[in-house]
């Protein structure tokens, strides 16, 4: 089964705008676990217009399933992981004024950068994941970075599937199919939903974990969020 990790930097953008602490980000994350999620996801960004670099600390024991931050590796950040030491760190190329994620590395262009990182990382006991777009290049290039996982970067996907084009699943499957070659590691994550996840997960081999966010809190507004965890649940088995 497909690991669920939900994704909560919505929550924090909710609670953000009223400035106060409603939602609650710490009782959310216990509920969904709770629901049955296998984890939880952060990604706290410089301008902390969400997930604050404070709400990391304060999640940390309250996550008991696998804890996931995510974010661009500047110092910031690496001293935030380093303190924390969640279960898996995800590395994503973010520019600063990035509204949400929109392309993996360049495993190739920065195998120095990211090596230094990841094994900075890894002497910490803390699992790597490195965010990528779906070309067997850069898996290769992940590969020679040490990562312990790809992230497969999933936009282009879930954009295409709506349009009715199935065959956008082709590319990733082909990474798949080199990651587990290559003893990656698979997760993968952006803009999949109810609506695509069981199609996507059916062609991935290998695939570990699924980081949903978004699309998981819009659904919820309309089915409720225990609704919607045990639904995506049941597409991931």
């Amino acid at each position: 089964m497909t690991k669920l990790s939900v994704n909560i930097n919505k929550i924090a953008t909710l609670r953000n705008s009223r400035g106060g602490d409603v939602p609650n980000l710490i009782e959310f994350a216990k509920d969904v676990q709770r629901f049955g999620a296998e984890g939880v996801t952060v990604h706290p960004r410089p301008d902390e217009r969400h997930i604050r670099y404070q709400d990391a600390y304060d999640l940390k024991p309250v996550v008991h399933t696998e804890y996931n931050i995510e974010g661009n590796p500047i110092k910031k950040f690496i001293d935030l992981v380093l303190e924390v030491r969640p279960t898996q760190v995800t590395l994503v190329p973010d520019s600063v004024d990035a509204i949400t994620s929109n392309a993996g590395w360049d495993t190739i262009q920065h195998k120095e950068f990211l090596i230094d990182v990841i094994n900075e990382f890894k002497r910490n006991n803390i699992r790597t994941a490195i965010f990528v777009d779906p070309d067997l290049k850069q898996i290769e290039g992940a590969k020679n970075t040490g990562t312990d996982r790809i992230e497969l970067y999933t936009e282009v996907f879930a954009h295409q599937y709506g349009l009715g084009n199935k065959q956008a699943i082709e590319p990733y499957t082909a990474c798949a199919i080199l990651a587990n070659e290559l003893e990656l590691g698979i997760n993968a994550g952006h803009d999949l939903s109810l609506n695509n996840i069981k199609f996507f997960k059916e062609h991935m081999p290998g695939l570990l974990e699924v980081s949903i966010g978004h699309a998981l809190i819009a659904e919820s507004l309309y089915m409720g969020v225990e609704n919607v965890v045990q639904m995506y649940l049941h597409r991931l088995v």
